[in-house]
């Protein structure tokens, strides 16, 4: 456990989860929960034996953004002005999304209740997001006079639905439910609420059952296809990758004896 507001535990084998933990306030983003949030990333980050990492929220909520009663505060403000010190709250808050983006091991959004502001963000810098039948997700910002454009929202958002759903969904500040969210890809499968979690550890048990370096590199590989300026130098990114893993390890030649002999392969990752 990091925090009382954020959990870490191992509820199967390989796999962490990570809980926000303040039901009351339906997981809302203030200093004190995103602190310790950085903390567990970047526990589950070095711990070896994690081969896939589960997001999502105590209670009734996922995460619904900014808690507006309380912000807190993070440390080493002291003598900074007003500018400098916002800089250094988003900051903060940014680097929760990329420490969620740089993880090593695949990461999976299991989303209840809403995903409100900052709370979609956090989802949409999951690799995997499936949603309980309670799931809704609001880009919140305009709704509260701001921009609907923050931690990296205007970026991830329309590479996962297209431009102009995005577009519509951060303009008008409007509820997507879990099966709309389904329909336009935003999340890859709506569940029953109570099939949430096991649906999630499925998944997480099967990305454990494959090559450590395979599935680390299939996640570089598929977001920095997101980014790739020429499908030509994707595709040398994408080869250099699958000819490292084919002559490092045995992988290869021990997935075709399992399948002759009919058994599930046992990836060693050497050679």
């Amino acid at each position: 456990m990091t925090s009382e507001l954020v959990l870490v535990d191992k509820p199967r084998p390989h796999i962490a989860r990570i809980t926000l933990n303040r039901p009351e306030r339906m997981n809302s983003m203030a200093f004190d929960l995103i602190l310790p949030l950085k903390s567990a990333i970047e526990e589950v980050r070095h711990d070896n034996s994690t081969r896939a990492v589960i997001v999502t929220g105590a209670g009734r909520g996922f995460c619904s953004g900014a808690d507006q009663k309380a912000a807190g505060a993070i440390p080493h403000l002291q003598d900074l002005t007003a500018p400098t010190v916002a800089l250094r709250l988003m900051e903060a808050l940014d680097e929760v999304i990329l420490a969620l983006r740089r993880l090593h091991q695949p990461v999976i959004a299991a989303v209840n209740g809403p995903a409100i502001g900052g709370g979609l963000c956090l989802a949409m810098a999951a690799d995997i997001r499936i949603a309980g039948d309670s799931a809704y997700f609001r880009a919140a910002g305009v709704n509260n006079g701001l921009t609907a454009s923050e931690l990296g929202l205007s970026y991830l958002l329309p590479r996962s639905i297209g431009a102009s759903r995005a577009f519509e969904m951060m303009l008008t500040g409007r509820d997507m439910d879990a099966v709309e969210a389904q329909n336009v890809g935003l999340v890859s499968r709506c569940v029953a609420d109570s099939e949430l979690l096991d649906h999630c550890y499925a998944i997480g048990r099967r990305i454990a059952e494959f090559s450590r370096p395979g599935i680390e590199l299939t996640k570089r590989t598929l977001w920095s296809g997101l980014d790739a300026s020429s499908l030509e130098g994707h595709m040398q990114a994408e080869g250099l990758g699958q000819l490292l893993i084919r002559m490092m390890t045995g992988n290869f030649e021990e997935a075709v004896t399992a399948r002759k002999e009919g058994r599930a392969p046992a990836f060693t990752d050497r050679k």
